[in-house]
Formats: structure tokens, sequence, C-alpha cells
């Protein structure tokens, strides 16, 4: 084969321009930190970095939902420890009525705190995070109590479930039905039930004996108790999966990133090499190019 000026000339220019094409790219990746920057530089890269961004974005999702479960069972712990102070305040108040020493007074003005405790706990059982009401099942736009309407008490108890990894839902609300209760009628009964006829007793001047209502009392705090424990047992629950979901994400990450993010050091050497390949080329290149017809004549 003839090999001709022009055919050294244009191999010189070829080669001049992929190694701009090179120094360009290995430029591009040191810019962005990325091995490829569009689909068509590595399909297959591309591919795996959809996938992989994809499981890092529902690791993202569950940590959310984490953060959710806990701002719910956190504040419905710490409404039941407040709702059990308040019975053990009622329990206190009612043993002090019952031994027989006070006066009709003075049992009235127990009643008259029991009431104010009552409305307090009313507020406790209607405790909203966010906006949303904790102690009224699923349906938590509603106010679960309100003693002035019948029924003054709401019998949603359905669970608020949330996803917190694949395929795993838990329930982040209690059952206020096992704890928040009202049954009209007479005698009333349920736990504000119970708390109205005791105030009821201590407001008469029958001599009731009041005695009898600490059983009661003791059963709502029992119920206080069981539900918080219940709580407590699936609060663990969701810091045993918190902890999985944490390394779920850091592995996540570390795939995305060893599957995307360049090498820095080998892609500063590679620069390093090209820029030295193409110095080489130019300098050939001179070289070729400088050998003419009026060379020779000179």
């Amino acid at each position: 084969m003839r090999v001709t000026q022009s055919m050294l000339s244009n191999n010189m220019l070829r080669h001049i321009s992929n190694s701009y094409e090179s120094m360009a790219k290995t430029q591009e990746q040191l810019t962005t930190g990325k091995k490829i920057s569009r689909p068509s530089d590595d399909p297959v890269v591309a591919m795996k970095g959809m996938t992989y961004r994809t499981n890092l974005t529902e690791v993202e999702q569950y940590k959310r939902n984490l953060s959710e479960a806990y701002n719910w069972m956190d504040n419905s712990d710490a409404a039941l420890d407040k709702a059990t102070s308040v019975m053990q305040r009622i329990r206190e108040l009612t043993v002090q009525a019952s031994n027989g020493t006070y006066e009709e007074s003075q049992k009235g003005m127990i009643g008259k705190e029991i009431e104010q405790l009552k409305e307090h706990l009313v507020s406790i059982a209607n405790t909203q995070v966010a906006g949303k009401y904790i102690f009224n099942g699923n349906d938590t736009t509603k106010k679960p109590v309100d003693l002035s309407k019948t029924p003054s008490v709401s019998d949603n108890g359905n669970t608020v479930n949330l996803e917190l990894s694949q395929g795993i839902e838990v329930a982040v609300n209690i059952n206020p039905k096992n704890v928040f209760t009202h049954t009209a009628g007479s005698p009333e009964s349920g736990l504000f039930g119970d708390i109205n006829e005791l105030k009821k007793a201590l407001e008469s001047t029958s001599g009731q004996d009041i005695s009898g209502f600490l059983e009661k009392l003791d059963s709502h705090i029992n119920n206080l108790v069981s539900e918080r424990a219940e709580l407590g047992a699936r609060y663990n629950r969701v810091e045993l999966i918190d902890a999985r979901v944490g390394e779920q994400e850091v592995i996540a990450n570390r795939i995305l990133s060893d599957n995307e993010d360049a090498d820095i050091e080998r892609v500063i050497t590679d620069l390093k090499m090209q820029e030295s390949l193409h110095r080489a080329a130019l300098g050939v290149g001179s070289r070729i190019m400088q050998p003419t017809l009026m060379d020779f004549l000179r």
C-alpha cells in the first residue's frame, strides 16, 4: 500500500482528536467524581446504578417512616405515663376520702380536684402529634374524647401501621379502647364513667362507701400499664429494625459508590498519562508535517 503525505496527516489528526476525546472524558470524571455522565458511557454501570439508587431511595423512605414511628410511640408513651400519674393521684385521693375521718365538705373538695384530674385525662386522650389525634385509631382527624357528646368516647381501635422495612409493618399506636373508655347509664362505667361515679359519691351526703372505687381505679391503672408495656415491646422491635435499616443504608451507599464513583487517584494518573501521550502525538505530528518538497529543494 502506498502511503502518502495526506494519509499520514489524516492519521495524525485522527489520533490527536482521539487523544482530545480521552482527555475530555477523563477531565469530566475528575470534575464530577463519577465514572459515567450518561448511560451511553457504560450501559451496565448505568443499569446497575438505577437498581442501586432505587434500593437506596427505599431505605431512605424507611428511615423517614422510622422517624414517624418514633414520634408516635414516644408521644404515646409520654401520654400514657402522664395518664398513669393522674390515675395514681385519683387513687391517692380516693384512699384519703375513704378513711372515714373526712367531713362532707372535705370530700366535696376532693371531688372538685378529681373533676379537674378527669378533665386533664380528657386532654391527654386528645393528644395531637403534628395535628393528628394519636388515640383515635386510624381516624386521626377527629377528637377521640368529648364528654359533652354521645357517645363521648370513640370506639375506633384500628391500628396505624407503618412499613419500617421491606414487607415489615408495625403498629405505632395503642388500642385506645383498652384505656380511654366510657359507658353511659346509671351507673356509668368505664374510665370516665367510674371517675364520674366517684365524684358523685364524694359530693353526695348519703355516706356512700368510697373504698369500693379503689378496685375499679386499680383496674384502669393496670390497663394503662399493660398498654404501655405492650407499646414498649413494640418500641424495642422498632429500635432493632432501625439498626438493621441503618446498616442497609450504609451498604446501599457503599455499593452505589463502588458502582458509580470514579477512582480519583486512578483518574489523575490516567490524565497525566494521556497528557504525555498527547504531547508525544503532537511532537510526532510536527515531524511528519515538516518534510515537504520545498524542504528538499532548499
